[in-house]
């Protein structure tokens, strides 16, 4: 009898043909709820907050870093220059998973005050809390990596990191699928392994890999522009508690606090004029910095005029409304090696979910740095999609199901379509030295300028 049954097992087996062969290699595939593709600062976070949530307790993650592990054990004593403006939302976001305290003790630079003015005439408008809070911290990235990867290592029971790895295919899960296929998305990684989950998040920046092989269109377009980055120290030694942000013809040039003795630059410009930039003596990078702030060479007297004549009149109607200019302070010298440029555009994603993907970050939207919203984008995308699935988890819910991806969508689409638009038309109206147009922006300035409660719910959108 023991003969026969062993036969008829033979048997069924030879009949099953090549299925038996697909689900031991399906079974054999590791199987994680969540994979993050893309370990930057966006998807080190993304799995840092489901690692550290309480519904996420009894869940594998995966995550996706091409790159080596990035940890400080002391500061270097120079400054990165690859900075992040962080708001106080986004600090919220890194608070939850632990990181902010590390970041806190490594290195930061609060601002209180941001001055933004024009170069083509005195327009200004000013923001800052009547409370003295903190606007927001100019952080290196390199310190918000170090700060991700400590508290990564502290869930690392749930949170398993694949370094100097990426993905290299995926394969997607038909809507229904049968006996032979997998109701997952398959994953190929450069190593030759192969790993499947039940949600892919896209984290894989502006170029997304996820994003193309899910065939999600993509709204682009390059901007005539380069932004050139570099670390700068003062002439003297200052509170620096301001980011200041100069709309010049060509761009805008931002001077981000890093101590009271150093800041950080971030100046868009055209791409001769990023290359001559990044290729002069220090001298003349030096001088043109100053320039870029003190010259009044873009003014014209009829400009002026009719300014003046608006600013006196806004003054008279509401004098508690104007705030006091204050002058940017003088460049003295640039960190050798820290001048580096690289091209500007924006970009936004059609959809950010599909049946088991959602896409995060620069993989679902570019925007241009004039703003300094970038990464803060990304850390809203974090805060929302990670509300969705902890509910999803506490629910016992499907994580990838469309359900409450969809959510996650319409919330952050209605948020980041609205602030990259508006950051598109400020960059144009501000890259024009046409007088109708200077003096239409020249008195929408001065006016927002003038109505605090306009610049509240600016600072309120921008802090979150």
């Amino acid at each position: 009898m023991a003969a026969l049954r062993g036969r008829a097992l033979l048997l069924a087996r030879l009949r099953a043909g090549p299925r038996a062969p697909l689900h031991s290699a399906a079974s054999a595939t590791p199987l994680y709820d969540v994979l993050v593709s893309g370990g930057g600062m966006v998807g080190s976070a993304m799995a840092a907050v489901l690692g550290h949530d309480i519904h996420f307790h009894d869940k594998k993650i995966a995550l996706l870093e091409a790159g080596p592990r990035k940890e400080y054990d002391h500061m270097p004593d120079s400054y990165s220059n690859r900075v992040s403006s962080i708001s106080p939302g986004s600090a919220t976001l890194l608070s939850s998973c632990g990181a902010w305290d590390h970041v806190c003790s490594l290195r930061l630079k609060p601002f209180r005050r941001m001055q933004v003015w024009d170069a083509c005439s005195e327009a200004m408008i000013v923001f800052e809390k009547d409370d003295l809070d903190d606007m927001g911290y100019i952080v290196e990235n390199d310190v918000i990596m170090s700060a991700l990867t400590k508290q990564l290592d502290a869930v690392a029971d749930r949170v398993e990191v694949f370094y100097r790895n990426k993905a290299v295919g995926y394969t997607w899960p038909l809507p229904s699928h049968g006996c032979d296929t997998s109701p997952w998305v398959q994953v190929e990684l450069a190593d030759g392994r192969r790993l499947q989950t039940k949600l892919l998040i896209g984290a894989d920046g502006h170029n997304s890999l996820v994003r193309k092989e899910a065939e999600i269109k993509n709204i682009e377009h390059q901007y005539d522009q380069s932004a050139v980055v570099a670390t700068l120290h003062l002439s003297e030694a200052t509170d620096n508690n301001v980011a200041w942000q100069r709309f010049l013809p060509t761009g805008p040039i931002a001077l981000l606090p890093l101590s009271d003795t150093a800041s950080s630059l971030v100046w868009s410009t055209s791409h001769d004029h990023a290359s001559e930039l990044v290729a002069m003596d220090e001298e003349s990078f030096v001088d043109s910095i100053n320039s870029a702030f003190w010259s009044n060479i873009n003014h014209s007297d009829f400009i002026d005029t009719a300014g003046a004549m608006f600013h006196s009149a806004i003054s008279l109607l509401k004098p508690s409304g104007t705030a006091v200019r204050q002058l940017p302070p003088s460049v003295a010298k640039v960190d050798p090696e820290s001048r580096a440029m690289f091209p500007l555009g924006m970009g936004h994603a059609t959809e950010y979910v599909q049946h088991r993907v959602a896409l995060i970050g620069d993989a679902a939207h570019r925007v241009h740095p004039l703003a300094g919203q970038g990464v803060n984008l990304g850390f809203g995308d974090i805060a929302c999609l990670a509300h969705h699935l902890s509910a999803a988890a506490f629910n016992g819910s499907d994580l990838g199901s469309l359900k409450h991806l969809l959510k996650f969508e319409t919330e952050r689409q209605r948020h980041n379509v609205s602030l990259i638009a508006a950051t598109d038309v400020l960059k144009r109206l501000y890259s024009t030295t046409l007088a109708p147009l200077v003096l239409l922006r020249t008195w929408g300035l001065q006016a927002t300028n003038a109505l605090p409660p306009v610049k509240e719910q600016i600072m309120a959108f921008a802090s979150k």
